[in-house]
């Protein structure tokens, strides 16, 4: 299997994306448990684990997490902070899991990567009778710093087409594959830390970004810095989380 190419420079900037990229906080895999029902010491797949920033929130209320990444450098990450028994290399659309073996999934900020037909059936392949499915979104919210337009200009200009922005929405997905409960959001705020250091790892780790060739690359990754450290960084900054949530319709073969 193939991964999107954008996705693929994931592995080339492993250590900024551990350091930038945000934290889940426990409400927010608190509020999927309940909301899917899924109770301490339950079996959790999260799907395209990364470096484990999710699976590490699973752990933390005591699921029996299962983290499946494809790309072996974040994998390593993955691996050392939940436990080489609980990772394994696999793909969305071929997951190395039995049939009926994980109570939930989750899918963090990575679901617009996915071949949605191929996934959603994998992943319903996957689910016990009624289980369920958490799609997350996390939106950084910069509008406290000063420099936010500055740089959301530039980001804007540089983006190519995305998955994310240009793709199939996961609730039509969900409701073209059949057989799924219909899907709903939840919405939550968490304030996380803000430095221009970590953000300016954040901005390295932006898909499109790292995949830049590497002269231009470096030349908007100092663009980028020298408007973040001009401004006014607060001390936190909202992160704006979006759940999306199904799950597998009872009474469907």
């Amino acid at each position: 299997m193939e991964l999107h190419p954008l996705a693929a420079r994931f592995a080339d900037v492993v250590g900024e994306y551990e350091r930038g990229r945000p934290e889940y906080p426990p409400a927010v895999v608190g509020a999927i448990a309940a909301e899917l029902g899924v109770p301490p010491g339950e079996a959790v797949l999260d799907l395209a684990a990364g470096t484990g920033k999710f699976a590490r929130a699973l752990v933390g209320i005591g699921m029996d997490v299962i983290a499946v990444e494809p790309q072996p450098p974040l994998r390593e990450i993955l691996a050392a902070s939940i436990g080489e028994e609980h990772v394994r290399a696999g793909f969305a659309e071929a997951i190395p899991l039995a049939d009926a073996s994980v109570a939930a999934v989750t899918v963090a900020d990575a679901f617009h990567w996915f071949d949605h037909t191929v996934a959603l059936a994998e992943i319903r392949r996957v689910l016990r009778p009624g289980g369920g499915l958490a799609i997350v979104t996390t939106v950084p919210d910069w509008s406290g710093a000063s420099w936010a337009e500055e740089v959301g200009e530039l980001m804007e200009r540089l983006r190519p087409e995305h998955p994310h922005f240009d793709g199939v929405r996961w609730q039509d997905s969900v409701l073209a594959a059949k057989g799924w409960s219909a899907p709903r959001e939840i919405r939550l705020t968490s304030f996380q830390p803000a430095d221009p250091e970590r953000l300016i790892d954040y901005l390295s780790s932006v898909s499109w970004i790292a995949a830049l060739p590497e002269s231009q690359r470096d030349d908007t990754l100092a663009r980028l810095g020298a408007i973040v450290n001009a401004g006014e960084t607060p001390r936190e900054l909202p992160l704006r989380i979006v759940i999306g949530l199904t799950a597998v319709a009872t009474g469907n073969p």
